[in-house]
C-alpha cells in the first residue's frame, strides 16, 4: 500500500502532461521512488492523429491548381466514415507502439492490396518491452493501413482495414 499523498501524484502527472504538450513530445515515461516498496511509474503518451491518404485510384490534381488546400476540400478527400465502424477494421487489442516491420529497414509485414490469410501477422505492437504479433482476423485483402510505423496506439484504435 502506498504511503504518500495521492494529490501530489495527480499534480505530478498533470505537470508531466503539460511538459509533453509544451515541448511537443509524443511520449514521456518517469519512475518516482518514494522509498522501499513505494513508487510511482508514469507513462504519458500523446495520441497521434492519423489522416488517411486518398486511395491511389483518385486522379492527381491538375498542376495549375494552387497548393493550398481548403479545409472543406481536405474533408471531402478523406472518407467521412469512421474507420473503427468499418466491418473489416482490425482494432488494436492493447496500448503500445506500432511497428509495421519486424525490424527497422526490413520489409513491412503487409502492404495495401496484399492478400492475407487468417492468423497471418499484420504488424507488431510493442507493450512493456514485449513484441506482440497482431494476426489477421480473417482471410482477405488489406485495403487501408491506418497507422504509421512507430506511432503509439490506444486500445481499440483501428489499425487496418481487411476485406
Amino acid at each position: 500500500m502506498t504511503k504518500h499523498n495521492h494529490e501530489n501524484d495527480v499534480a505530478f502527472i498533470q505537470a508531466l502532461a503539460e511538459l509533453l504538450h509544451k515541448n511537443d513530445l509524443t511520449e514521456l515515461s518517469v519512475m518516482r521512488e518514494y522509498g522501499e516498496d513505494d513508487s510511482l511509474e508514469v507513462r504519458v503518451v500523446k495520441q497521434a492523429t492519423v489522416i488517411a491518404a486518398a486511395p491511389a485510384s483518385y486522379a492527381p490534381a491538375p498542376a495549375a491548381v494552387s497548393t493550398a488546400v481548403p479545409a472543406a476540400a481536405l474533408a471531402a478527400a478523406v472518407p467521412s466514415a469512421d474507420p473503427a465502424s468499418h466491418p473489416g477494421a482490425v482494432p488494436s487489442p492493447m496500448v503500445g507502439t506500432v511497428y509495421l516491420a519486424a525490424e527497422p529497414g526490413a520489409e513491412p509485414f503487409v502492404a495495401i492490396g496484399a492478400q492475407v490469410k487468417e492468423g497471418q501477422t499484420l504488424l507488431i505492437i510493442e507493450a512493456m518491452k514485449t513484441m506482440n504479433h497482431i494476426p489477421a482476423p480473417k482471410t482477405g485483402t488489406v485495403k487501408r493501413i491506418l497507422v504509421d510505423d512507430g506511432t503509439p496506439v490506444e486500445y481499440g484504435t483501428p489499425l487496418m482495414i481487411v476485406e
